[in-house]
């Protein structure tokens, strides 16, 4: 279970219908970022649902750190992997995880490593949409019923570019520089020659590019080591990551 909402529906639903049977399991590892672990375990006391945490080790996958399109699925190879050994000495029937039904239509190399572990997804199999999981959220009184959406910190690297520790905990510093000016929805995305692509969404642009926010926002992410940095003026949209990957496939 991540901190996320689709997650924290199913962690629900799994112990609406299993009580004490059903377990929680968050991966650990420099792509999680601060904080989530301690929320998904304050989700997890809210449901009165059992959490175990499990360190991941994907970085030791050179097809991994090597960051090509598939990534997710090396990761997703890794957390399966160790989930499928916890919940075998836990004597757990099954695993799920929190894919809905507008996930059906990206790019998800991770719902194939989950297919190879049969892992289960209820809120897909069963169509429920984003929309209606975030309406179970609010019944629930969860939480995060309208947190936006936050996928690992690696999914912030431009393809090709290698996924290490050390990117990732820049890029975790500049997002919560942001979130700490109150700006909740935000990605700071890593390319080539350390330079930092910030998307923010389009009404927030104007702000961050004002003298008063720029210049602390600047100094602050070159104390962290990116040498350039640019902001998107397209403005936040899930996925910009993705959007090269027409072009990797006809290299």
């Amino acid at each position: 279970m991540s901190a996320g909402v689709d997650s924290a529906v199913v962690a629900k639903a799994a112990f609406l219908a299993l009580g004490d049977r059903a377990v929680a399991i968050t991966g650990v590892s420099a792509s999680l970022a601060t904080g989530e672990l301690d929320e998904a375990r304050d989700i997890a006391r809210r449901i009165g649902i059992r959490h175990e945490s499990l360190d991941t080790q994907e970085f030791a996958s050179p097809a991994y750190v090597q960051n090509a399109p598939d990534r997710c699925y090396h990761c997703k190879t890794e957390l399966y992997t160790q989930m499928r050994g916890l919940s075998d000495r836990l004597g757990l029937a099954v695993i799920a995880n929190g894919a809905n039904a507008d996930d059906a239509g990206d790019y998800r190399p991770g719902m194939t490593a989950a297919g190879e572990h049969g892992v289960r997804s209820p809120l897909l199999e069963v169509g429920i949409t984003k929309a209606q999981v975030r309406s179970l959220a609010a019944e629930w009184d969860l939480p995060v019923w309208d947190k936006p959406a936050s996928p690992c910190l690696s999914s912030r690297v431009a393809y090709g570019e290698a996924v290490t520790p050390e990117r990732l905990a820049m890029i975790d510093r500049a997002e919560a520089w942001l979130r700490e000016e109150g700006l909740s929805v935000v990605r700071v995305r890593y390319h080539s020659g350390d330079l930092a692509r910030v998307e923010v969404p389009r009404e927030a642009i104007a702000a961050l590019a004002s003298d008063a926010i720029r210049e602390r926002f600047v100094a602050y992410l070159k104390s962290l080591g990116f040498k350039f940095i640019t902001l998107d003026l397209e403005g936040f949209r899930s996925g910009s990551q993705n959007l090269v990957l027409p072009i990797l496939d006809s290299l």
